[in-house]
């Protein structure tokens, strides 16, 4: 499955936040900032990046989802769909 923005919804919006929060958490470790200021912008960069992934994940099950319903064989099974969901968990 190719992924496409349209396909993926808000995940790439959440994306391009998620690159403008490390940018800030990087600035604040080279200025030396207090350590739970960089750990606290640290984890909700990890958090945009987790929900961006299964944004992903959601979306190319409902790709697979709508293939099967228009009597097409989907790129990717539903054992992948689950690795590529459990890789993220």
């Amino acid at each position: 499955m190719e992924i496409k923005p349209e396909l993926v919804g808000d995940a790439l919006v959440r994306l391009r936040r998620a690159r403008g929060q490390l940018s800030g958490v990087i600035e604040a470790i080279e200025e030396g900032r207090d350590c739970a200021e960089v750990l606290t912008q640290l984890a909700a960069v990890s958090r945009a990046l987790d929900r961006a992934g299964f944004k992903i994940v959601a979306s190319g099950m409902r790709y697979c989802q709508q293939a099967r319903e228009d009597g097409d064989e989907p790129r990717l099974t539903e054992q992948e769909l689950e690795r590529l969901f459990l890789a993220l968990a």
